[in-house]
């Protein structure tokens, strides 16, 4: 019989929803446009409830210019993160949101996260994954 790592996106159970909320080092994957992945080191939040992951970021840089480029029904993208043999994997289609309310509480998560408030930046954006899949152990 093979593992099953699958966990429900929106219902994770109480040791899969405490690893999103310590504070590691994330990865988020894009595709380029000639569909290679490309993997960048992010800060991650996790929102079950809304059944959404979100990542602060400049809007200059090549992540939101991979996730606008696959237009407005998002990019399929993943985000995971990994301590020893602790992981967790969210995956769903990620869209850019400019919207000053969207970004405070990307801000707001990610300052309760990771324990300091992120530096005032007008260029920031958050990527806003509307969920589909998870997996892992947690």
């Amino acid at each position: 019989m093979a593992t099953t790592y699958a966990v429900d996106p929106g219902n994770p159970d109480d040791s899969y929803l405490g690893f999103w909320r310590e504070k590691h080092l994330c990865t988020l994957t894009t595709l380029r446009p000639d569909g290679t992945p490309h993997l960048v080191p992010v800060g991650v939040t996790y929102d079950p409830g809304a059944l959404l992951a979100r990542v602060i970021t400049n809007r200059t840089s090549a992540k939101v210019r991979h996730v606008l480029a696959a237009g407005a029904e998002g990019a399929p993208v993943a985000v995971c993160q990994v301590d020893g043999r602790r992981w967790a994997t969210l995956e769903g289609r990620a869209v850019v949101r400019t919207e000053r309310a969207h970004v405070a509480e990307a801000e707001r998560r990610y300052a309760e996260r990771y324990g300091r408030t992120p530096s005032p930046n007008p260029s920031r954006v958050v990527i806003e994954i509307a969920l589909t899949r998870a997996m892992g152990r947690g």
